[in-house]
């Protein structure tokens, strides 16, 4: 019991309670009351007139509270022990205190419910199936203001039921944390008695199926064995799957209160006829169940039991139970005052199966029950890694048999995939509803607020449930909801009028809550009781589990593909001579992200490299992976260097392991690559493959093949074989398609990989000229059901460069050339219009073209000019000597030529050729503007020493 403040004013001017003091779930009961329209000044409680001064509860309870009340004595208290349905039995105090109790209307047989008193201990009690005190003036009636009630609940200890409270109440200064425990201590003790005089009753029924066993013939059936014990003739078999099931089915019938028989077939053509039979023996009641056998035809398969062979069941504890046969006359003439007695109604070769009570009977079914749901629960949660279809899968799973309704809300950090903060929850953390089942027959009836934001004040069963992280038992009762801001904590519109048992589980794994489940049955016929506490809370979490497995792939997953995305291009570049389309497309989500990659990569001389990767695996190394080897790729294609030099690098980078020792193997070993290079001028690709598909290639007027390239091994198992690179000829306008494998798997496998190449083939025959419609072809045609791994799909439409922005010559090796170089690439721009360039490139071709003749082998030397958007000049020779830049030192005469062809161009750079080395420089035109020529002193300020 714990301590609260007195409220700062006890006058009775405003229904409103004071906010100190005064607890979250006792104002949530105080706006339930008032919204049921209670009188605080004097409540109209119903009263029952027609009690059994008899029943087992008060029987159980009275010696147990005749004693609390004497150990009371001295102090003015009262004590009053209600039933489940807060229906008060007995009462026990003072005279005074008596008289206060009927001046309160609070007699034997009056319902101290919520729903006529509005908040009382009782209420409380009935509502969260736990201890609960209510202090002075936290109650809602005026009269009970000065006293302190303290309730426990009465829990019967087969199967937990709560069968009643006792409540004892005090004024509230003599109000002492002691009496809680002593109270608790005489709840225990009634469950106790309650348990003793059932066995009393079992003890009964037992000494009536003995005198049963003395009248009748007998025989034996052992469920153990499966035998039927007969004489004369052989006994029939029982498999184990079969003993388990008649027993069930026996269960059932036990507690069943309409069946009277059920038929259960067995192998062989063979049916199992059970029959359930009544048994009275004082006020102790009870049910038999009997089992014959017959064929599919009805012909019973068993000899009728005679009168000295006796039957008797082999019960699991290993008793021998009575079969109970019709008594003979003169059995029932010896025993004339026995009561109801059985009656054989059925057939004499009829075996006894089970004996029991209904209740108990009830309990063993309901037992059977969870463990059912519990078994199904581990095979039908989480079967995909989902969120919101995990949270549907425990609505589905638990209603109709464990709940009408059920609801379930997911933080939205969780949902979002994020950490959930760790420990329990506050009751202001943000939810969202993500499912609300009531089964199929409510198909029509509203969602439920699903996909919609959830919040639960202080003081309702929900917030009680996150703060404490345990699960919480409590009632609902629409009717004070309706209109009521309360309104959205529960689904008033599916539930429906009246009251209600709810019973909410936090979502808890690895520490945290994630969410919470809420269970509801419709009505009070079946309150969730302690046993379903469990059940609920094992439910909960084994969804939590699945939950949170499914925030960590999707928090993963999410990782991965943002990561690839951002490491993949994010437009394709716009180039003049090639057309351009691609698709990324990533696998499912039993798959998960790849390491799939394309890239477009513009080089020297209007040239252009096509890359088509995969990295080996899923998730985030692959795609990490796949973003080293991309940077790498472009390092080397940024060097100019043959296909084949490339591949060859990134073999030796990807053999290198981190750590000899240890034998690590690079994530990239296995990689995949097609590295192609298109020249638009000569109208030639040079290609090279390491482990990869081929590309398919659709020349004008022709029909789609496959490119024969050597093939060499995947990255990372070098010393195979070289790579070897091919060049072949492509006609302008021709439509080249690299692919990664993922676009030829089926069903995870490669399946007929010949088959789905001609469908790839096929459907760059139809291409129309819209290079996005042949993506959507391609993938449409061999994805149709979406891919089983990653795939990455590039499309180049590719254009020859213009013969008339080409011009090009040869010279000879000699330093009168230099002249006519200029004068000839002078007279060129001024036929492209491009007379603003005069000055840079007349200074970059005489540089160019000197350090040819000067430092180049004897040869022709070739000069290019390339007209696109830019201004590309292009220097060759025979030389393989690297050309360095460097700052010439002020004394010096040399050396500032390729400084000065850096500050007047874009960029420069050299690539190399079997024949030799070519240097290019890249211009970008300002068109409109003449280049302004810079005078001597603006040149001699480039070279200044610094300092």
């Amino acid at each position: 019991m714990e301590p609260h403040a007195p409220p700062p004013d006890s006058g009775h001017d405003g229904p409103e309670p004071p906010a100190a003091g005064v607890r979250p779930e006792i104002l949530a009961s105080w706006q339930r009351s008032q919204s049921l329209g209670i009188d605080q000044e004097k409540a109209a409680l119903p009263v029952e007139s027609d009690l059994n001064p008899d029943s087992r509860l008060l029987r159980a309870a009275t010696p147990v509270l005749e004693r609390l009340y004497e150990q009371l004595s001295g102090v003015p208290a009262t004590v009053a022990l209600a039933d489940s349905r807060a229906i008060i039995v007995d009462r026990w105090g003072d005279p005074a205190g008596l008289r206060l109790m009927d001046a309160a209307s609070l007699v034997p047989g009056a319902n101290v419910d919520e729903r006529f008193m509005g908040t009382s201990s009782v209420s409380m009690v009935l509502s969260t199936r736990a201890p609960f005190v209510v202090v002075g003036h936290e109650h809602f009636l005026h009269d009970l203001k000065e006293l302190t009630c303290m309730a426990a609940p009465v829990r019967d200890p087969v199967g937990g039921a709560v069968r009643g409270a006792v409540n004892l109440s005090v004024p509230r200064e003599l109000a002492d944390p002691r009496m809680a425990l002593v109270l608790q201590e005489a709840t225990e003790r009634i469950g106790e008695r309650l348990l003793e005089l059932g066995t009393a009753r079992e003890a009964e029924l037992m000494r009536s199926f003995h005198r049963a066993r003395e009248r009748g013939g007998h025989a034996e059936l052992h469920l153990g064995s499966g035998e039927l014990s007969r004489l004369g003739k052989p006994p029939p078999q029982l498999a184990s799957q079969e003993r388990s099931l008649l027993l069930e089915r026996a269960v059932e019938l036990i507690s069943s209160t309409g069946e009277a028989f059920t038929e259960v077939p067995l192998a062989g053509g063979r049916v199992a006829v059970l029959r359930r039979r009544e048994l009275h023996h004082g006020d102790a009641e009870g049910a038999a169940v009997e089992v014959s056998f017959e064929d599919a035809r009805g012909t019973g398969t068993a000899a009728p039991a005679t009168a000295t062979t006796p039957a008797t069941a082999s019960a699991p504890d290993g008793r021998h139970v009575p079969l109970l046969d019709r008594p003979t006359g003169a059995a029932e003439a010896e025993a004339p005052d026995e009561t109801a007695q059985p009656q054989a109604a059925g057939p004499a070769d009829a075996w006894l199966l089970l004996v029991g009570e209904p209740g108990v009977g009830r309990l063993a079914a309901e037992a059977r029950g969870r463990l059912s749901l519990l078994n199904e629960a581990g095979t039908g949660l989480g079967t995909t890694l989902d969120m919101r279809r995990t949270a549907e899968e425990l609505a589905e799973i638990t209603v109709p048999r464990f709940a009408d309704l059920v609801v379930v809300d997911l933080v939205e950090s969780v949902l979002a995939g994020e950490e959930p903060p760790p420990g329990r929850l506050s009751p202001d953390v943000t939810l969202r509803r993500v499912a609300a089942w009531a089964g199929e027959d409510a198909g029509g009836a509203p969602a439920g607020g699903v996909d919609e934001p959830a919040g639960y004040p202080a003081g309702t069963p929900q917030a009680r449930c996150l703060e404490t992280g345990r699960p919480v038992m409590d009632s609902v009762m629409t009717a004070a909801l309706a209109g009521h801001p309360a309104d959205r904590v529960h689904p008033v519109a599916l539930l429906g009028e009246g009251v209600h048992s709810y019973l909410g589980a936090p979502l808890s794994a690895r520490g945290s809550v994630l969410g919470l489940a809420g269970f509801y049955r419709r009505g009070r016929t079946r309150p969730y009781e302690q046993d379903d506490l469990t059940l609920a809370g094992e439910l909960a979490a084994r969804a939590a589990i699945s939950v949170d497995n499914a925030r960590r792939y999707r928090r993963e997953h999410h990782a991965s593909l943002t990561l690839q995305r951002s490491l993949l291009p994010h437009a394709l570049p716009r180039l003049g001579t090639v057309d351009l389309a691609s698709r990324y497309l990533p696998a499912d989500a039993r798959a998960g992200v790849g390491g799939d990659w394309f890239d477009v990569i513009p080089l020297s001389g209007m040239r252009v490299a096509l890359v088509v990767g995969d990295v080996p695996g899923n998730g985030l190394q692959a795609a990490a992976t796949m973003g080293r080897l991309r940077t790498a790729v472009r390092t080397l294609a940024g060097q100019d260097l043959l296909p084949e030099e490339v591949l060859a690098h990134l073999d030796d980078l990807v053999s290198r392991t981190h750590d000899e020792a240890a034998d690590e193997q690079d994530p990239a070993t296995g990689t995949t690559l097609l590295y192609v290079v298109y020249d638009p001028v000569t109208c030639s690709c040079t290609a090279a493959r390491a482990g990869h598909p081929p590309p398919a290639v659709l020349t004008p007027g022709g029909r789609a093949r496959l490119l024969d390239l050597p093939a060499g091994p995947p990255l990372g198992l070098g010393g195979i074989q070289p790579y070897e690179s091919a060049v072949v000829d492509l006609p302008s306008d021709s439509l080249l398609a690299m692919y990664t494998d993922g676009l030829l798997k089926e069903d995870r496998g490669y399946g007929d990989t010949d088959a789905r190449t001609g469908r790839l083939l096929a459907s760059l025959d139809g291409a129309g000229p819209a290079l996005e419609d042949v993506c959507d072809r391609i993938t449409g045609t061999l994805l149709p059901g979406g891919p089983y791994d990653d795939v990455a799909l590039l499309l180049a439409r590719v254009h020859a460069l213009p013969e008339d922005r080409v011009a090009s010559w040869e010279f000879p090796s000699d330093s009168s050339v230099v002249a006519r170089a200029r004068a000839l690439t002078r007279a060129q721009l001024a036929a492209w219009g491009m007379r603003e360039l005069d000055f840079n490139t007349g200074l970059v071709v005489s540089e160019l073209v000197t350090n040819a003749v000067r430092y180049g082998s004897q040869g022709p030397v070739c000069l290019r000019l390339l007209r696109d958007d830019s201004l590309i000049c292009e220097v060759s020779d025979r030389s393989n000597t690297s050309p360095r830049i460097r700052r010439a030192a002020t004394t010096e005469e040399g050396g500032r030529g390729l400084f000065l062809v850096a500050q007047f161009t874009k960029s420069w750079g050299a690539r190399y050729t079997p024949q030799g080395k070519t240097v290019w420089a890249e211009q970008v035109p300002q068109r409109g503007r003449a280049g302004a020529e810079p005078d001597e002193q603006a040149l001699l300020a480039m070279f200044d020493d610094p300092g």
